[in-house]
């Protein structure tokens, strides 16, 4: 047994109690403990999800430095405890702002063997078809993903899909990783990305092992690979990654799903014979969801986490947060974790203050609100007091509204900010106007191409 692998909680917490005061020990690490530890990692054991997020959020360095004191630098992840995940309920502590995101491994499955060998594989036990939010913006790529994993090697391969962070790409991979050891069990399903793909071909040159690394990855039945466009300039680890995707797809009609965040062909620095192979199968994309989508996604993971958030405040995150599915998993467990601190109580006011972070990274601010109310002003020819005056007549109520709107989707800027800048109006009439022109782009055509025309004006202004 290596010196790692023997490393127990009692050798390590007295590491982190000299980085951290005595309360917080007592508060987020009295209930730790190590589930597992190897020569690459260290799991450490934590009641539920809101332990995790805290620990991250606000101890993460500490904690590493104490793994590192004890044993060198290693990857530290979390596992539940087999419980449910809110089950156990941290005490009270005054919630600080914090942008750190995270996500939410479920228990590891250590009884069937297919859930062993994911764990092995390197598949994260949350991500499976079943657990997927599909909507417009996903439907075609999780068709193509549910297709492969029926007939792996025989139908879509490769499969490539790309798009922007946060859309789930890798969790449609690892579904599909499940979804055959499901099925076969003693499949040799590997996933790794294509950074760890580049770091362990460099250790095999270094030390001698590439007959080694090579029959890692050339042996097996499907190889899912995160994050291609990591190989752009390695001109060495492209040409490994070459012959690897030859052996498996080529001669011996093995599965091979990759990910990145462009397609295939506007990888810059990509060899050429690299881009014809990915482009061989099938390509699919992952655009951002709409909002039902997103609210969707929100309601999912909020029963996952066994925590009621109510309607009014999932669906002002999902009208905030557009564009990132993390960062709403991220947004939602924030809430999740001061609810449990603060004896169940959350009102809309209080979630924008404590994601404020999110919000504001969320935004843009090359776009400011007076030189939305201008520009909105002058395309509805009218003058800018009519917009932040009282007037009602429709059409300087819909400029009103439509100034709002962009308000908020464009600057990151609060209800109550947007609200002062108007005329020191409330909260509640900038809601009312966002929904409102909504609803308005959805039933009236007029209004959705102005709405359109403005957003295109204000995105090149943004460009510039």
């Amino acid at each position: 047994m290596s010196e790692v692998s023997a490393l127990t909680w009692a050798q390590l917490e007295p590491l982190i109690a000299k980085r951290v005061s005595r309360d917080t020990m007592t508060r987020w690490f009295a209930n730790t403990s190590i589930a597992q530890a190897d020569d690459t990692s260290i799991v450490l054991e934590v009641p539920n999800q809101i332990y995790q997020f805290w620990i991250e959020t606000n101890y993460t360095v500490e904690v590493n430095e104490a793994i590192e004191e004890a044993c060198g630098k290693h990857r530290l992840v979390f596992q539940f405890r087999e419980s449910d995940p809110l089950q156990a309920t941290p005490p009270a502590e005054p919630p600080k702002p914090a942008s750190t995101e995270t996500t939410i491994p479920q228990p590891t499955n250590r009884k069937s063997k297919a859930g062993q060998k994911a764990s092995t594989a390197g598949l994260n036990h949350r991500y499976l078809f079943e657990s997927f939010v599909v909507g417009a913006n996903n439907e075609f790529a999780h068709a193509a993903c549910q297709a492969a994993a029926n007939k792996p090697g025989r139908i879509y391969n490769p499969l490539f899909i790309y798009g922007g962070a946060g859309m789930g790409k890798t969790h449609l991979m690892h579904a599909i990783g499940h979804a055959i050891l499901k099925e076969r069990p003693t499949a040799n399903v590997v996933y790794i990305s294509s950074e760890q793909f580049t770091n362990e071909f460099i250790q095999a040159i270094s030390d001698g092992s590439l007959v080694k690394f090579r029959q890692q990855y050339r042996e097996a039945d499907v190889l899912l690979i995160d994050d291609i466009q990591f190989f752009a300039k390695k001109e060495k680890s492209q040409e490994e990654f070459f012959h690897t995707f030859n052996t498996l797809c080529d001669k011996n009609g093995k599965q091979i799903v990759m990910t990145s965040d462009t397609p295939a062909c506007k990888i810059k620095n990509l060899e050429k014979r690299l881009v014809s192979r990915f482009e061989w199968g099938l390509t699919a994309e992952m655009a951002p969801p709409d909002t039902e989508t997103r609210i969707a996604i929100l309601k999912r993971k909020a029963q996952e986490m066994c925590v009621e958030v109510e309607g009014n405040i999932l669906e002002f995150i999902a009208q905030r947060i557009r564009n990132n599915v993390r960062r709403l998993e991220g947004a939602l467990i924030r809430l999740a974790s001061y609810r449990s601190m603060n004896s169940g109580h959350l009102d809309l006011k209080t979630a924008e203050h404590l994601l404020q972070d999110f919000l504001h990274d969320e935004g843009s601010k090359d776009v400011s609100i007076s030189q939305i109310q201008k520009r909105v002003a002058e395309f509805y020819d009218i003058r800018l007091s009519d917009i932040l005056g009282r007037k009602r007549p429709a059409q300087i109520a819909l400029a009103r509204q439509v100034a709002m709107f962009f308000a908020r989707e464009l600057t990151g800027s609060s209800y109550q900010e947007i609200g002062d800048a108007f005329g020191g109006r409330d909260h509640g009439t900038v809601i009312h106007a966002c929904r409102a022109v909504e609803s308005k782009c959805k039933d009236m055509e007029k209004v959705r191409r102005q709405v359109d025309r403005l957003h295109g004006e204000f995105n090149e202004a943004s460009e510039r």
